[in-house]
């Protein structure tokens, strides 16, 4: 997820809230606008440096916001546009990055309840670009468009994951970050984060049972006091017991770390 400081992470406060009232029936609406309003801040310099101009009153801001998005967007995305042209930003980049993470927000809230099936059809997409070079290189490649991209995502997802999933998978070919992977691994946290939850990665020889993992759930739920959701890779390189990455933190008990550890024993 972005890092907002200062005065952006107070606007994005007051953003989330708003995006948090958006109707669950119109938020992949308000989604898909909030990612254009994002993507026409990057591309138009002079509407950006507007819409971040201190020196210019929050109210004027805001009303020509207003007018440049008003009958392109749907009256709930707009709101949330206007507003936050009229709030202090640390950085100018950091409105556009608002925008497309509260797209994320809003695309989160189109699903209802299924926001843990969300969460772990991301974490599928993004194993399988990581794991597909042909895939990742296709999503990647600068002489295709955006369009051919976005039409192989649909091929690929349409009709066996949510809307939602397909709809964020398009938005990670935009640009904003690094790669398509980097992009679909802070989606997925967004995600989680909407939904009150942690993220843990566990890495694991082979796939765990259904009891294991309820287990090792209760466990980090337990310690990091907030409900955990776990991604499970495969890895036959741990040779055994488990890897979990959640946050900043790492809790190797694998077979292969204590064989690495003994060896750097020996060795030293």
């Amino acid at each position: 997820m972005v890092s907002f400081r200062g005065a952006s992470a107070e606007a994005m406060a007051t953003l989330t809230d708003r995006v948090g009232g958006v109707a669950e029936g119109s938020a992949a609406t308000v989604a898909g606008d909030l990612f254009a309003a994002a993507a026409s801040f990057r591309s138009e310099g002079t509407l950006r440096r507007f819409a971040t101009d201190q020196s210019v009153a929050a109210q004027a801001r805001e009303g020509v916001v207003r007018d440049v998005f008003a009958g392109k967007v749907d009256p709930a995305a707009l709101e949330v546009v206007a507003t936050a042209a009229g709030q202090r930003w640390t950085r100018v980049r950091d409105l556009a990055d608002a925008l497309e993470e509260l797209g994320v927000v809003a695309a989160v809230r189109s699903v209802g309840l299924q926001a843990s099936t969300l969460v772990d059809e991301l974490f599928g997409v993004r194993q399988l670009v990581t794991a597909n070079s042909d895939l990742r290189n296709a999503l990647s490649d600068p002489t295709r468009s955006v369009a051919d991209k976005a039409g192989l995502v649909e091929s690929l997802l349409a009709g066996k994951t949510l809307p939602a999933t397909v709809q964020l998978t398009r938005q990670a070919l935009s640009g904003s970050y690094r790669t398509v992977v980097a992009a679909l691994e802070d989606y997925e946290r967004t995600a989680a984060q909407v939904n009150g939850e942690g993220v843990a990665t566990v890495h694991a020889a082979r796939p765990l049972d259904p009891a294991v993992q309820q287990r090792l759930t209760t466990a980090l739920s337990r310690q990091y006091g907030r409900p955990v959701h776990l991604n499970i890779v495969v890895d036959p390189t741990v040779v055994g017991g488990l890897r979990v990455e959640i946050g900043d933190d790492v809790i190797d008990g694998t077979v292969s770390s204590r064989l690495d550890d003994a060896r750097r024993k020996i060795a030293g």
